[in-house]
């Protein structure tokens, strides 16, 4: 492994994020991806891709190639782990973008067949190596580590306001609730599903929803052990998210100034990942914006004595450019141990 060629990458789900992904690779230096791991036909994920994103005419597919300006990649009509040959194209880490594959074993059928690394776009469903939340603990990432995850795109908004907040401030406990936009595996009818609520039409209802946020805590943030509750509401929109955050603080003088001022100067620590508004933005303001957390000064409040309501946007173009920061992370931990 050198320093000067690019970051071999396999891609496994060629939904939303791993269409970002994608088009993140094609607008970097640094990173190729090598193949694509689908149950969708070439053609049409092809079509996809340009019509989300701004590579109409700029990418080609030939066959089973797609070509792009700066590197060619190889689409496989696969829908499991276990059937993937990734030692055909030597990935540096394969990026499972499924969503639906976040069990030990699947991950580690990636690494059989022949990736170094793997990368869980979601919270993991049992145990990984390791949960990276750039920003927050990527001190922690060892070079030993294979079966990774990147959180989600609400625990590193979730995660890097508790991390700016307590920086300054000690905080007891914390209530969060993300306003979602709905995801592909509600029914936009009402229809049978997995449980009740998610039965019900996702473009006619708000629906409230879990979220895993709270149950990762321990392995991201270990101070925040049992003091997080999170939960999501979907609602009939396609993409940008508004994180509402209940933050129960111990000092009583602490107002919303004080807490707006931290915060916007903590931001300047977080590069690229975390900046602040004073601006009444709405959620389609956000989109389009590769930040992990946009916190909203406006949104700011203050209840009895201890709590702060905190407001933040973000979306999923954001959470896709955090997994390539985890991508770099570890190529450049391993150039390390090369060296």
């Amino acid at each position: 492994m050198t320093a000067s060629r690019p970051i071999r990458i396999g891609i496994m789900g060629f939904g939303s994020i791993g269409r970002q992904v994608f088009d993140l690779a094609v607008r970097s230096t640094d990173l190729d991806i090598v193949a694509i791991a689908d149950i969708g036909k070439p053609g049409i994920l092809h079509y996809l891709l340009e019509s989300e994103t701004d590579t109409a005419g700029k990418i080609n597919l030939d066959g089973n190639l797609l070509h792009s300006p700066r590197f060619s990649t190889r689409m496989m009509q696969i829908d499991s782990p276990q059937e993937i040959p990734w030692d055909l194209f030597s990935p540096d880490i394969v990026i499972d973008c499924t969503g639906h594959f976040r069990d030990r074993t699947s991950m580690q059928a990636h690494l059989d067949n022949g990736a170094h690394r793997v990368l869980m776009r979601t919270l993991p469903e049992d145990e990984a190596d390791r949960i990276v939340v750039p920003g927050v603990n990527t001190s922690t990432i060892a070079v030993t580590d294979r079966i990774l995850s990147a959180g989600s795109a609400t625990t590193s908004a979730l995660c890097l306001l508790l991390n700016i907040v307590s920086a300054s401030f000690a905080i007891d406990c914390v209530s969060m609730t993300t306003t979602d936009s709905y995801t592909s595996d509600q029914s936009l009818q009402d229809y049978a599903g997995r449980d009740y609520r998610r039965s019900r039409s996702a473009a006619r209802n708000i629906i409230p929803n879990t979220h895993e946020a709270a149950r990762c805590m321990a392995a991201i943030m270990p101070q925040f052990a049992g003091r997080v509750m999170t939960s999501t509401l979907n609602v009939p929109i396609h993409a940008g998210c508004l994180l509402d955050t209940n933050l129960v603080l111990s000092d009583a003088s602490i107002d919303v100034d004080t807490c707006n001022e931290a915060v916007n100067a903590g931001s300047g620590n977080y590069a690229g990942i975390v900046d602040f508004t004073d601006d009444p933005i709405v959620s389609t303001d956000v989109l389009g914006s590769t930040l992990s957390y946009l916190f909203d000064t406006q949104g700011t409040e203050k209840a009895g004595r201890h709590i702060i309501k905190a407001l933040g946007w973000y979306e999923n173009l954001g959470h896709a450019a955090r997994l390539l920061d985890v991508v770099r992370l570890y190529h450049a931990l391993d150039l390390q141990e090369a060296a």
